[in-house]
């Protein structure tokens, strides 16, 4: 190593100019070194900080490392070949820390430790005899400029000697602490090099050290060990990038296949309508009702468990319960604000709901599929399968026509037709307590092939012989209480006038009358039936309930619609469940083309009134029935009346005579007009 500069000592006491000078050129030197002194701690003390870092995420990462098999993942939490690797690793890894910690330990001994001596202690010395030798300096100045001024004359000795006495202690004190700042100076020469040589040499020690440390702990064994780990990485990361070619063509062939189905309604002749589900979820707007006229809707994730119906807001948990959808009833409804909507109805009627599908397809699938869960269908094993044979069964049970003309010729055997055989849903068991498979064997109870009629066509009646009208009877209003002036209504002379609301929902024939299971099947074939069809629409009447007959009014015209004469009224039953719905079958003698008798079916919707119109039905029956024995007991009084008239004279015989010729004449029809007027 070269020599080092120095500065003289002994000619501290002399204090030249070029001492000085060359004092200069060793302060500036000082300095410099304090500077890069500063840097080069701070630089190693972020390889302390740094070291004592990593070791502290090395212990806390072989921590986490052996809390993985405690953790409760959702997917692959149980993977047992994991947890055995990563706690090898977690061995591993703690040991490494052991090391590292070691390695800061040394770091603060042998690198830290000799610069910050260097640093806090040798640096601020200079700093302090630099300031000690400028006070000294200038004290020496200002007793020498003293000692100068003193004057030739003879002066006061006490005078002169405190100045020399202040001249000796300045002089002797500047070129003490001149020669100490000198030494120091000097040495700092020696500790600029120890000091920076010192901490790397230890840097490199600690370094060293912990390599081997690290070499005795990867032995063989371990080498093993990650030779095997990296090979399973490289499987997972082949496997992989498989994985992610197999799912990028997935979304290629899904981009090309869904784009028809991102209209919001898709052509249902290209994605048909699967009527066969027993489940479903997706999202459906609700009418919720803000006050007595206005409404809001709610868009919400709707879902079907089991026999229940649930919704699930965005951002929720878990579903709450909408409605018990077990024996309900599902149909589409016109909004007059909304399309694609249907509502159910519980099986006991009073909870009801408006939904709103997106499409036509999905709201008829819907519809489906709570029909398909309300039989109950979702219990069996093939749920599916027997879905699909109820639907096909229901559909060949049931086919619209617009009108009772078209729905006698479709009953004709030269013009019968079968429903097409595509596949639809049929409607639920509307809370009734039969098997869901129930509908599999219909003809007991319901002509196979029946059409159904949905709407009401006034005149009828020429189709019909049970309902004859008379002449002039056809589009004439009628005053459901009897207050019409001009002609007599039909109805004025019955004691019994009551006025319902009705909708007319359907009509068919039926095979017998005699059960008001009848009425139960017609109602589940003819709420099928609209449900398949999508008819919503219901043709809303005034039903007035006589002791002669049942009349369907026009409630804007006041023209009868229709005519059901009481006697003719074989079965009337409202459902067991459903209060709102009720029927009865109307006997027959059949139409032009056949004699034979037939019994129809007719089923209407009330605002809860079910039961109400039975009631009165029976009761207009039992009042008939009481004045029919009225008129029997009038009729054989006078019989029993004619016996003594015909011993007592011949004129009245002749007349008696004569008016039963006449009865014989006019025929059955003729002899009650007679008892009646009598």
């Amino acid at each position: 190593m070269p020599g080092i500069d120095k500065l003289p000592i002994e000619e501290t006491l002399e204090d030249s100019p070029q001492t000085r000078s060359l004092l200069g050129v060793f302060e500036e030197d000082a300095a410099a070194i304090s500077s890069y002194v500063n840097q080069l701690y701070r630089a190693m003390h972020r390889i302390y900080d740094a070291q004592n870092e990593l070791s502290a995420a090395t212990h806390l990462t072989s921590k986490l490392l052996k809390e993985y098999e405690k953790q409760r993942f959702p997917l692959g939490g149980d993977d047992e070949v994991m947890s055995c690797t990563l706690q090898q690793f977690a061995k591993v890894i703690d040991e490494l820390s052991s090391c590292h910690a070691v390695l800061s330990t040394q770091l603060a001994d042998a690198m830290m430790f000799p610069i910050t001596q260097f640093k806090e202690r040798d640096l601020k010395e200079i700093l302090t005899l630099k300031e000690v030798f400028q006070i000294a300096s200038n004290d020496h100045d200002a007793a020498i400029n003293r000692y100068s001024r003193l004057s030739k004359r003879r002066e006061n000795e006490k005078v002169k000697f405190e100045v020399v006495e202040d001249v000796y202690t300045s002089r002797k004190k500047q070129h003490q602490t001149m020669m100490h700042y000198f030494c120091a100076l000097n040495t700092l020469q020696y500790k600029k090099k120890i000091s920076m040589l010192e901490p790397l040499l230890g840097y490199m020690q600690a370094q060293i050290s912990f390599f081997k440390m690290g070499s005795e702990n990867l032995t063989e064994h371990l080498e093993e060990f990650l030779t095997n780990i990296g090979t399973s990485v490289q499987n997972v990361r082949r496997e992989m990038e498989s994985e992610v070619e197999t799912m990028q063509q997935t979304i290629e062939d899904l981009e090309v296949a869904s784009d028809p189905l991102y209209l919001p309604d898709p052509d249902t002749t290209k994605f048909p309508v699967h009527r066969n589900l027993t489940r479903k979820a997706g999202y459906l707007n609700a009418r919720n009702k803000t006050g007595l006229v206005s409404s809001s809707w709610e868009r919400q994730f709707y879902f079907t468990q089991g026999g229940n119906l649930m919704s699930q807001a965005r951002g929720d948990v878990a579903g709450g319960l909408v409605m018990d959808i077990d024996n309900c009833s599902v149909m589409a409804v016109d909004c007059e604000d909304r399309r694609y909507c249907f509502q159910i109805t519980s099986f006991d009627g009073k909870k009801s709901s408006i939904l709103q599908a997106e499409s036509k397809k999905d709201s008829e699938e819907w519809i489906c599929t709570i029909n398909n869960i309300s039989k109950q269908i979702y219990l069996s094993e093939n749920a599916e399968e027997i879905a699909a044979r109820v639907n096909q069964s229901a559909l060949e049970a049931v086919t619209p026509s617009p009108s009772f003309q078209q729905r006698h010729e479709s009953m004709r055997p030269t013009i019968q037709s079968r429903p097409p055989t595509a596949r639809t849903s049929s409607s639920g068991s509307l809370g009734s307590e039969s098997a869901p498979l129930s509908t599999l064997s219909l003809d007991s109870l319901v002509a196979p092939d029946t059409p159904i009629q949905f709407d009401i066509i006034s005149p009828v009646s020429e189709d019909q012989p049970g309902q004859a009208k008379t002449s002039g009877q056809s589009g004439r209003r009628t005053n459901p209480f009897g207050e019409s002036g001009g002609s007599k209504s039909e109805t004025e002379d019955s004691i019994l006038h009551q006025l319902f609301i009705v909708r007319f929902l359907g009509s068919m024939e039926v095979k017998y009358d005699e059960t008001p299971d009848v009425v139960y099947e017609t109602m589940r074939q003819i709420l099928a039936a609209r449900a398949i069809h999508n008819i919503f629409r219901m043709t809303e009447s005034h039903l007035l309930v006589t002791c002669d007959c049942l009349k369907l009014i026009d409630p804007q015209t006041q023209v009868t619609r229709l005519r059901f004469p009481l006697p003719n009224i074989a079965l009337y039953a409202t459902h067991q469940e459903n209060k709102r719905l009720f029927g009865f079958v109307l006997r027959t003698s059949g139409g032009r083309a056949e004699s034979r008798p037939t019994s129809v079916c007719y089923i209407f919707e009330s605002n809860n009134e079910g039961e109400k119109i039975c009631d009165s039905v029976g009761l207009a029956k039992q009042i008939a029935l009481h004045a029919e024995l009225d008129l029997e007991e009038q009729s054989r009084l006078i019989a029993a009346s004619s016996r003594p008239t015909q011993s007592s004279g011949e004129g009245q015989f002749v007349v008696l005579s004569s008016s039963q010729s006449e009865d014989s004449d006019l025929g059955e029809e003729g002899k009650k007009k007679r008892e009646s007027e009598a």
